[in-house]
């Protein structure tokens, strides 16, 4: 199989007790440890790689973006997912064609910009022209932002996860789903979920969130900041 193919058959066939798990890599470097730590594949943060270069979430240019994904897909031989954000206002066609430039796998798509929903069918039109000019080369994750933007009634989530799904996302990604909520969720979302972890021991582990309905467990930026703290640390006992 080739890494697409390998990075697609990691989300089935779990068990709920084993769901996937990707840590973030924000550089080359961190991506190094982590596939040598025998992690199977990886999926940059946006966030992560935002801080790595200087930018606030959000904030960085497309082509960095791009090149941030690039050196680390090249660093590593397990697949990488990237996250892409809200797709920097590209066609799809070149969305697709920039990142396969990259190495990746996969991107992560979420369906708001600068802080506002969009409208879902409108964004599943979209979706379904990413998933025709991608074919089956990217692995796609529709990230739904309801739940993050202050919409808590996951009949919101389903029915846009629903249209999703329809649309050719290989993955949705109900982000900021509370934990009671992601049996529901399971239940009423047709193939795999991806949720976020925690890494400050606060919330379920991700064999937790595996029983509760995640396919597979992200962490956003939160390993990155992890390491900062403890790089503030030594710094700290330096002076």
């Amino acid at each position: 199989m080739n890494k697409v193919e390998v990075f697609r058959a990691l989300h089935h066939g779990r068990t709920p007790d084993d769901p996937l798990v990707l840590p973030g890599p924000w550089d080359a470097a961190a991506a190094r440890v982590l596939a040598e730590t025998g992690f199977p594949a990886l999926a940059t943060p946006s966030a992560g790689i935002a801080d790595s270069l200087g930018y606030t979430d959000g904030g960085v240019p497309a082509e960095e973006m791009f090149a941030a994904v690039a050196r680390i897909a090249r660093a590593v031989d397990v697949p990488v997912s990237a996250d892409l954000e809200d797709g920097y206002g590209l066609a799809p066609k070149e969305l697709v064609d920039r990142l396969l430039e990259t190495g990746a796998v996969g991107c992560n798509l979420e369906d708001s910009h600068r802080g506002v929903l969009k409208d879902p069918r409108q964004h599943a039109d979209w979706l379904a022209e990413v998933r025709a000019a991608a074919g089956d080369r990217l692995f796609l994750n529709a990230r739904i932002d309801t739940f993050a933007r202050g919409v808590a009634d996951p009949e919101r989530a389903l029915e846009r996860a629903a249209l999703y799904v329809a649309a050719g996302a290989d993955c949705v990604y109900p982000i900021h789903a509370p934990a009671g909520r992601l049996p529901l969720l399971r239940a009423g979302i047709r193939g795999p979920i991806n949720v976020m972890g925690r890494l400050d021991g606060e919330g379920p582990s991700p064999t937790e969130l595996g029983e509760l309905g995640a396919s597979r467990v992200t962490f956003g930026p939160g390993l990155q900041r992890r390491a900062v703290a403890v790089l503030r640390d030594i710094a700290a006992g330096l002076r």
